[in-house]
């Protein structure tokens, strides 16, 4: 017997416990993960890492009230425990009507989510592409000193949902990465970089690439000098893009408008931000490394795009959240693992590739900052869009980068930022699973000396 067979035997054996002993809804999430991380520094292993997890979630409701349960024992009589301390946790939630299960979808997206490559790859390959990213790095400029983290990761995981309004689904995927932190010197000078990539195939890695775009981001910096304060034009790389864009992924979810916690409630169909900015949330998404067929409770998932041409459309739903306004859920339902119950979350979320090449963007600015990185993103109010973050890069000026800035400063709210948008890059880059190509914002004030 398979492990999906065995997995799918277990959930059906604890939904159906359940139902006996008085669930009217019953739901099992068994999930198995495996995950790999290397670390390399000067050639040699520093560390090694394999963890494997697995268990069973288990929830069940009675009524309008609905109780969560889960076990690492996947035993006859650690089923019985969960359902029994499950159906035990019902009894002491609050009532609720909006409880329900979702039952099973007609049509799930066909996605190819798993590289056999990925295991079958022998330690000691994935190691060497370590080395070689980090060696690529080193070759580049011989000011490249210090390589804080050269390291290789990869993972799997196997889900299985079956409930008891019909639903019994299975989903094998993977996912794997390389990561490179490093920091150049030049003097009492240290600048640092970093690049990665992360992929569903395997041969899809490059360490060579990753290895120059962290030495160059270092490099470049160096002699980093402040500026002036002064309005002026910003143009923003796609991984500073993608930072801001973080910001208003939760606002986004149907969980903090219905909370009172968005500065999007109550304003769909109005004009929010600049009319060159689409927002687009896709659990289907080829190639995506948050892309699954069916999301952390079975529902299919699909594309939402969330702000059209600059006019927000709707938000994120699971099925709880879903039935609180009588619509669908988005498929939204995000799971991390077995311990925990479907929150509203994004799956790969992006602003959508544009038209502009990125040359042509920065060789209109006369006098103008393309940032390439932002420090205290955290700090930033998530409610209210506010932020104040440090921000370093590259001086534009006639058309050209020219030399480094730093120890600068970016304030205001996310919404005029985005809405000041009036170029937009045709090179969608994806950071794990949150993307954007770069953006251009017609003025900004940037704090400097």
């Amino acid at each position: 017997m398979g492990r999906d067979e065995t997995n799918l035997g277990i959930a059906e054996a604890a939904v159906k416990l359940a139902g006996k002993q008085g669930a009217e809804q019953v739901e099992a999430y068994i999930s198995r993960q495996k995950e790999l991380n290397i670390d390399v520094r000067n050639g040699h292993v520093e560390t090694m890492k394999f963890a494997e997890d697995s268990g069973l979630g288990l929830r069940v409701i009675c009524g309008t009230r609905s109780g969560f349960s889960y076990s690492t024992d996947l035993s006859v009589e650690g089923i019985k425990t969960t359902v029994r301390q499950a159906l035990a946790n019902c009894g002491k939630t609050a009532l609720d009507p909006y409880h329900s299960l979702p039952a099973p979808d007609m049509v799930y997206p066909e996605l190819d989510l798993y590289d056999p490559d990925i295991r079958e790859a022998t330690i000691e390959a994935k190691i060497d592409l370590a080395r070689s990213m980090e060696q690529t790095a080193l070759d580049y400029d011989p000011r490249v000193k210090i390589i804080e983290s050269a390291t290789y990761q990869d993972g799997e995981v196997l889900v299985t949902i079956v409930n008891s309004r019909g639903m019994k689904l299975t989903c094998q995927r993977g996912y794997c990465g390389i990561y490179l932190a490093l920091a150049a010197s030049e003097g009492h000078d240290t600048q640092n970089g970093f690049a990665l990539d992360y992929r569903l195939k395997y041969k899809q890695l490059n360490p060579d690439k990753v290895g120059r775009e962290a030495a160059q981001r270092a490099v470049r910096m160096l002699g980093a000098t402040p500026f002036p304060t002064k309005k002026t034009i910003v143009v923003l790389d796609p991984y500073v893009a993608t930072n801001f864009l973080s910001l208003i992924a939760p606002a986004l979810t149907s969980e903090a408008v219905q909370k009172g916690r968005s500065l999007f409630a109550g304003k769909v169909g109005d004009k929010m931000i600049s009319e060159k900015l689409t927002i687009i949330d896709d659990g289907a998404l080829n190639s995506g490394i948050a892309s699954t067929p069916f999301d952390g409770e079975g529902v299919a998932t699909a594309s939402t795009v969330l702000i059209k041409d600059g006019i927000l459309q709707g938000f994120l739903y699971n099925s709880y959240t879903a039935a609180k306004e009588n619509m669908r859920s988005t498929g939204n339902g995000v799971r991390s693992s077995f311990k925990g119950t479907p929150e509203v979350g994004t799956t790969n979320f992006f602003i959508d590739t544009g038209s502009t090449p990125v040359d042509n963007m920065i060789k209109d600015v006369t006098d103008g900052i393309y940032i390439t990185e932002v420090m205290g993103m955290h700090t930033a109010n998530p409610i209210s869009g506010d932020f104040s973050v440090g921000v370093a890069g590259l001086w534009i000026e006639e058309g050209k980068l020219t030399k480094p800035v730093r120890g600068m400063a970016l304030g205001g709210n996310i919404i005029d930022l985005l809405a000041s948008v009036d170029a937009v890059g045709n090179d969608l880059q994806f950071y794990g699973s949150k993307g954007s190509p770069t953006l251009r914002l017609a003025e900004m004030t940037v704090s400097g000396q």
